[in-house]
């Protein structure tokens, strides 16, 4: 969602969170190639660079690593947003018609969802009615009524009990067959209770990462972004630090109590856990410091005007790559005997040249839509 997110004076747009959600959604145009190759380049290697590129792989179940943060990171950008955005139709047009459009932002994002994982085509026992646009939108729903009706305190208690509710439920609501509190794959409440209630295609056999259950803590991660949100939305202090002092605080202290509570409620992507949404939460409020202190603070943006212009369209850049393969383009442009000369130089190289070319291949769609002041948003 590119919301225009603005200073409390509510003039100019926060080019800090632009540029955080082009740098997120960097990630999610290309991690998946470059990681690959980085793997592949790295095997059999030991040190710093084996480490990196593991970096940019999922976790197989428990555990974190960098790619695992970019999905929660734009759920918490969707809640920062949602402040700003929020705030300024209320002003406008009062709190009825903001509720209107969050409803019906919500709805046509999750519509969205629907459509990028093939819709009806393959029939309605086909459809994926949970995915990675679906969950932005509960989550974006269900942290802007929050948001809308509780306030910003009314958020605070919110969280606490989505987390510890969502953590009481996995550990004491017993599965059939299995019993209560095992976190095992195909073996916790949430994976039986979209292998009962979840209709469709599921990602992982009979449930699904983006499941009915863990939609809950996924609200919670969207209510950080909102409590983040209303920080940000304070006046600062004359030297520019105060906001990005709190969000580093606030950063380390979700990372200290999510890996606490990592003990007994592991860090797990794919249950979206109670701990996991802490640390993701954590990090995603030391990004957001870091990006504010450089870029609205300081006012260095010329390094990340590329993410800027990603950041200003993320939904037009996510769908065109179902639209159009990039991967496919650029080994149209870079790839067969060019490929073969560069990975004669070095094992892997065009592999990566292709990869690097599809990223580029969005980032050229993002500037020639910035330039032309065409903006997708919903």
């Amino acid at each position: 969602m590119a919301d225009a997110a603005t200073t409390g004076a509510g003039r100019q747009r926060l080019a800090s969170l632009d540029a955080l959600r082009g740098f997120d959604m960097f990630w999610i145009m290309g991690a998946d190639a470059l990681g690959g190759v980085a793997a592949a380049m790295t095997e059999g290697r030991s040190g710093w660079a084996r480490h990196l590129a593991a970096q940019l792989e999922h976790v197989a179940w428990e555990g974190f690593r960098f790619y695992d943060l970019i999905f929660p990171l734009f759920v918490f950008i969707a809640g920062v947003s949602l402040v700003f955005s929020m705030e300024r139709t209320m002003e406008r047009s009062g709190r009825g018609w903001a509720l209107c459009r969050l409803l019906l932002r919500a709805s046509l994002l999750y519509a969205l969802g629907v459509l990028y994982y093939g819709g009806v085509a393959e029939g309605w026992d086909q459809v994926r009615w949970m995915g990675v646009l679906q969950r932005i939108a509960i989550a974006y729903l269900g942290a802007g009524l929050c948001y809308l009706v509780l306030g910003l305190r009314g958020c605070i208690a919110a969280l606490v009990v989505l987390l510890v509710g969502y953590w009481a439920a996995m550990r004491f609501v017993p599965v059939p067959g299995v019993g209560a509190g095992n976190l095992a794959e195909g073996k916790n409440l949430a994976n039986w209770i979209d292998s009962q209630w979840l209709p469709g295609r599921k990602w992982d056999g009979d449930h699904d990462p983006e499941g009915l259950l863990s939609n809950l803590p996924a609200i919670g991660t969207c209510l950080l972004g909102v409590l983040a949100g209303g920080w940000m939305r304070r006046p600062e202090d004359g030297r520019g630090l105060g906001k990005t002092a709190g969000l580093m605080a606030a950063g380390v202290l979700l990372l200290g109590l999510g890996w606490g509570w990592a003990w007994d409620f592991p860090v797990i992507k794919k249950l979206w856990t109670s701990s996991y949404v802490l640390v993701a939460g954590g990090w995603s409020c030391l990004l957001l410091a870091a990006f504010h202190w450089i870029v609205d603070v300081r006012g260095w943006t010329t390094w990340c005007r590329p993410f800027i212009w990603v950041g200003l369209n993320p939904i037009a850049v996510y769908l065109s790559a179902q639209l159009v393969n990039y991967d496919s383009l650029a080994r149209r442009m870079v790839g067969g005997p060019l490929q073969a000369v560069l990975d004669g130089w070095t094992p892997h190289l065009g592999e990566l040249v292709v990869a690097l070319v599809g990223i580029g291949l969005g980032f050229a769609l993002a500037w020639g839509m910035n330039r032309h002041k065409v903006y997708v948003r919903l």
